[in-house]
């Protein structure tokens, strides 16, 4: 009991302190994880009632932190860190809204964003920081909903109530506040493709690709297609959310709506709607959606009535088989495979 009392104890002092903390991978199986397929990745999500991403053990059906602290393997807040003291996380760490994780240069970068300005791209573990701003700190006037970081360490943002799409030039180093914009209404989605090497950008009603030009250090964006989104309701906006690349199937992009979940063919320029599991993974207000190739498996979320705010959950949905983990006490709103591309 003294030992669990005292690795919660660490936990804690560590949130508060706002730094990201990496705790031991190993631990027991939970009584109900014994179906979890050998090889799952870890879950990476945004807890937004305690302002906090987090790296979950994915052999534990149900997290509970404040019980067994050992099943959060990484986590991360800006507040209390010097490191970031300059975007005012107080202000714009309201809602942390999106974490992807990506590899660049042989190093782990975790990318969030948080819907009163902030966005950071977070190196893992250390929890250093490669680069970052605030976007309006204190309100939702912007809201960066996303973040995406391109070959050349440049970083886009998207911004949904700012209807816009920034690409900074990062690259230049940690502070840097040089961009370039484009608008888009209701831009939510991010993804760089290194095939075609353009920046897909998803909004209310479009999947846009933008051509980028310049050179790092003065970066520039270009429309170059756009295809509308499908209807769900006639006479709504299709509502765009996710965008995130299909793991295994190069040329697919998952694509969320406000009615259902896609895969895109950049090839074809089709949405299709048939894909493995769809009857389960398609439904209505999916705000997170992917899939890992070597399990199978797929991740969705979908808020849930009754608790803090109404975009939250406390559930993270596995298809392919079905089943769910559940954050005791949480508010949900992405959860990720860990898988590091």
């Amino acid at each position: 009991m003294a030992a669990s009392t005292s690795r919660r104890a660490v936990l804690v002092a560590a949130a508060g302190a706002g730094v990201a903390v990496a705790l031991p991978a190993t631990g027991a199986y939970g009584a109900d994880g014994g179906d979890v397929p050998a090889g799952t990745p870890p879950v990476l999500l945004t807890e937004q009632a305690s302002k906090r991403i987090l790296v979950l053990d994915p052999r534990r059906r149900v997290w509970d932190p404040a019980v067994d602290p050992s099943a959060v393997r990484w986590q991360f807040s800006p507040l209390g860190d010097p490191r970031y003291d300059d975007l005012l996380p107080r202000e714009s760490w309201r809602y942390p809204c999106e974490a992807k994780v990506r590899l660049h240069r042989k190093r782990t970068y975790v990318l969030t964003t948080a819907s009163f300005g902030f966005a950071a791209v977070v190196e893992y573990p250390t929890g250093r920081r490669y680069w970052g701003t605030a976007i309006g700190p204190g309100d939702d006037l912007f809201n960066p909903h996303t973040a995406e970081l391109l070959p050349d360490g440049n970083v886009a943002v998207a911004c949904s109530a700012g209807a816009r799409v920034r690409l900074y030039a990062a690259s230049q180093g940690p502070r840097a506040e040089r961009y370039a914009e484009a608008e888009l209404k209701g831009a939510h989605g991010l993804h760089w493709d290194g095939v075609r090497e353009v920046l897909w950008a998803l909004g209310d009603d479009e999947l846009v690709s933008y051509a980028v030009g310049g050179t790092a250090a003065l970066p520039t964006l270009a429309r170059r297609s756009a295809v509308g989104l499908p209807v769900g309701t006639p006479g709504k906006p299709p509502g765009g959310h996710d965008l995130f690349p299909v793991a295994g199937r190069p040329g697919r992009l998952w694509v969320t709506t406000s009615a259902a979940v896609f895969q895109y063919e950049t090839a074809s320029g089709a949405f299709v709607g048939d894909f493995a599991g769809h009857g389960a993974i398609s439904r209505k207000a999916v705000k997170t959606v992917g899939n890992d190739p070597r399990t199978g498996q797929v991740l969705t979320t979908v808020p849930e009535s009754g608790l803090g705010e109404t975009w939250w959950t406390t559930t993270v949905s596995v298809h392919l088989p079905e089943s769910v983990y559940e954050y005791v006490d949480g508010g949900i709103y992405k959860a990720r495979w860990w898988l590091p591309r």
